[in-house]
């Protein structure tokens, strides 16, 4: 039972019996990713202060530049990972692989992977804009006792055990679920806790805003370009409002609480997409499914796509149920 006003670590041991194979690892787990979100937070938070604004000059398996505060953030997570009993694996949007951590007693008897994008929307950072980490945790699937492989990374989305993001903002929330639903904790910065804050965070099954990046427009096909000549009508409760900030997490988090759609879509500049299957597509539509939302790639289930590749790229439609639904109408009838 959630209860306002309860700390993360409350809430995580009240329920960590809803964990799957609870054994007090996951709520380990989800400590530590706190305890590394505290750490980012404090950075981007004195950014404009430090020299850690602007690219660090490195490219990353992207072929993107490397903010500073990518890499920093990066760091923090795999270090704050790495230095508990319970993760066999890591795989970031920054590294080339994944990263194969022992346990302490060298018998590879930890339990669960962790995939993330450490900063997402960091070419944001520079103009003050808020950002977010995002976080997906699976068991592993190769025999306990040795190394992980690719094969424990590549699993569907439906396998996870758990998902969340970070948005670093006007106030700084961590939203996560296990599959029993969905709440949201925000940071009170002068004792450094975690609140419950928004318990039980639920989509609108409609909404009234669509993100997309209009600059991309002529770009689009056809099913999705209809689809937004559809939201900008003047008729029945249409036009839609369009927000499009640049930074998944922080679009995705007001369209859960307002309701709305977020579109990133295959284009002829990107005939894949742009977003991350692993460590962007999968968590966050996991979080939308146990929010009442869906998160589609245009005609099938976010959750059902078996990985092909570690960074591999997806086109994305997530958000409230019913305007999913109608962009999937779209691209069915004119794709």
């Amino acid at each position: 039972m959630t209860k306002k006003n309860q700390t993360l670590g409350e809430f995580i041991i009240e329920n960590q019996k809803a964990f799957p194979y609870s054994t007090g690892e996951l709520s380990k787990l989800i400590n530590a990713i706190r305890l590394a979100a505290k750490v980012v937070n404090y950075e981007v938070n004195k950014a404009g202060l430090v020299d850690i604004l602007g690219s660090s000059g490195e490219i990353n398996t992207q072929g993107e530049d490397q903010q500073k505060l990518d890499v920093l953030a990066n760091e923090k997570f795999i270090q704050s990972l790495t230095n508990r009993e319970i993760v066999c694996g890591i795989a970031s949007e920054e590294e080339d692989d994944f990263v194969v951590i022992n346990s302490h007693d060298n018998n590879h008897q930890n339990k669960y992977v962790v995939l993330f994008d450490p900063l997402d929307g960091s070419s944001n950072i520079d103009v003050n804009v808020s950002v977010g980490s995002i976080f997906s945790v699976y068991r592993r699937i190769t025999p306990i006792g040795t190394p992980v492989s690719m094969e424990d990374f590549l699993q569907p989305g439906r396998q996870q055990v758990a998902a969340g993001y970070v948005i670093y903002g006007t106030s700084t929330m961590l939203v996560y679920t296990t599959g029993h639903g969905v709440n949201g904790f925000t940071l009170n910065p002068a004792i450094g806790t975690f609140y419950l804050s928004h318990p039980n965070m639920q989509y609108p099954k409609d909404g009234r805003i669509y993100s997309v990046n209009e600059g991309n427009y002529v770009h689009f096909p056809e099913g999705v370009k209809k689809y937004i000549k559809y939201c900008q009508e003047e008729k029945d409760d249409r036009p839609y409002t369009s927000r499009y900030i640049g930074s998944l997490v922080s679009d995705f988090h007001r369209n859960m609480i307002k309701g709305g759609i977020f579109i990133y879509p295959k284009s002829s500049l990107s005939n894949n997409g742009k977003l991350r299957l692993l460590y962007e597509c999968n968590p966050m539509a996991f979080i939308a499914e146990q929010a009442g939302g869906s998160a589609s790639d245009g005609s099938q289930p976010i959750l059902d796509v078996v990985p092909a590749s570690l960074h591999q790229r997806i086109p994305f439609f997530c958000g409230s149920e019913n305007m999913v639904a109608k962009a999937e109408e779209f691209i069915a009838k004119y794709n």
